[in-house]
């Protein structure tokens, strides 16, 4: 069966799709907007929906509308607007603390009767860091490996309590068992955390861990700890070359390939025809400023924006990819595809701004659905994430035309079968680690 995750961005992913007569300029921070997209993602039984954020504000705030809700709080908001959906929030390990997270994530996956999800990032950008007492941004390697520790710490969290360890016994006095707490006590190069959690364990044991980096360094933090990788491709090969990549270094790491669930990004511009689809895109293209975008996409690629002739190709020397410190996959992506396709930095643009790096594609619900099957069945992908270039209206007809027809092939689910956001990725609840070692050391 396919995993689908909504991806839900203000009112579309599309960078103008803000400026269509349908759009609300204002809709980022309205929540009834997100609980009307959950609602819509519900409907179509999608797995998950998935909130992406930065500590830091995104573009010119005269590009696009700017500012964003934190994620975790607006998901505990949707987690009572919504009875079976998936909610993933994106957060950072830079600039947060584990012991602040792990309750944070816990909380929500109470709220929601086991629904929650973490996107596991490091933040690129030296904007962010500067907000967070930092002059540079921290290197590369450096913050890989700070995540790592902070995500075995959060899972010594998660899992300082017991199953068991709260009784609620009224007979004797004794509303829990204090030998059920196994405080993490972690010492170690970034961390220092005594524990325990002050949040029992969560309906899931913990959230669904996802990660969305594809460097060298992302690509081993995913083999070793994500249970979904969220993933920008471009073309089935390249594609297929991932997905094999990353489940080989799951099998590395001791994991099950299968339990590693691969989605790549697809931005679906639907209509009821080839053309109207063509229509929509083209429309949308029009309505991009690219003075904004090319000061963007040369923040991006470290060149100066007068470098970027709009109707000429990208200049022959760029840095190399071993010059970048920050977002290395994405930069790749973005000058892979320019070269391969020979744009010129207007059409890059374009590209760019339907998707950000994300496979862009127009077409007839039929047409869609084809698209998602064929990597599906070729080895490149467990699922999708789902990034409706405009929203509402994207997601409803993706949900309303493009699901049915997986549904009809036997592709996708027609019922939610389980309760949590782990049965809904067909993965089992995880032991605890910490009882198992609590165990092992009083034999």
């Amino acid at each position: 069966m396919l995993h689908l995750n909504a991806f839900l961005m203000g009112v579309g992913h599309h960078e103008a799709a803000w400026r269509l007569p349908e759009s609300d300029p204002f809709a980022q921070t309205d929540v009834e907007h997100f609980t009307r997209l959950a609602r819509i993602a519900e409907r179509g039984k999608l797995d998950s929906l998935f909130l992406a954020d930065s500590p830091v504000l995104w573009n010119s705030i005269g590009r696009r509308p700017a500012g964003t809700l934190e994620p975790t709080v607006l998901l505990t908001a949707l987690a009572g607007a919504t009875n079976h959906i998936g909610l993933i929030a994106t957060a950072s390990t830079t600039y947060n603390e584990p012991f602040n997270l792990a309750r944070r994530f816990a909380s929500l996956d109470h709220i929601s009767g086991g629904r929650a999800g973490w996107n596991i990032v490091t933040t690129a950008g030296v904007d962010a860091a500067r907000n967070f007492n930092l002059d540079e941004l921290p290197a590369h390697r450096d913050r890989y490996e700070r995540a790592a520790e902070f995500i075995e710490v959060s899972l010594k969290l998660w899992d300082s309590w017991d199953d068991a360890a709260p009784l609620g016994d009224k007979d004797e006095g004794r509303w829990g068992d204090d030998d059920l707490l196994y405080p993490p006590g972690h010492v170690g190069r970034y961390f220092r955390v005594a524990g325990p959690l002050n949040v029992p364990r969560s309906p899931q044991g913990y959230p669904l861990l996802v990660q969305a980096g594809s460097s060298e360094d992302g690509k081993e933090l995913a083999a070793r700890y994500a249970e979904a990788v969220f993933t920008a491709q471009q073309t089935l090969a390249e594609a297929q070359e991932f997905y094999r990549d990353l489940k080989r270094r799951a099998a590395q790491f001791g994991r099950d390939p299968d339990s590693v669930k691969i989605l790549p990004g697809i931005v679906p511009a639907v209509g009821a025809t080839e053309a109207e689809a063509r229509e929509l895109e083209e429309e949308l293209d029009r309505l991009i400023k690219p003075e904004y975008a090319r000061a963007q996409l040369a923040k991006t690629l470290r060149v100066a924006p007068e470098d970027l002739d709009l109707d000429r190709e990208l200049p022959a020397d760029l840095p190399s990819e071993d010059e970048i410190e920050g977002a290395k996959s994405r930069y790749t992506l973005i000058v892979t595809l320019a070269r391969r396709e020979r744009l010129t930095v207007r059409q890059l643009i374009g590209r760019l701004g339907g998707g950000r790096g994300h496979r862009t594609f127009a077409g007839t619900p039929e047409q869609v659905a084809d698209a998602i099957e064929e990597w599906h069945r070729s080895g490149a992908a467990d699922g999708f994430n789902i990034m409706p270039p405009v929203l509402p209206s994207g997601l409803e007809t993706f949900v309303d035309h493009v699901v049915p027809i997986l549904q009809r092939r036997g592709l996708f689910r027609t019922e939610y079968t389980g309760t949590t956001l782990r049965d809904h990725y067909g993965l089992p609840r995880p032991a605890n680690q910490s009882a198992r070692r609590f165990a092992a050391a009083h034999h």
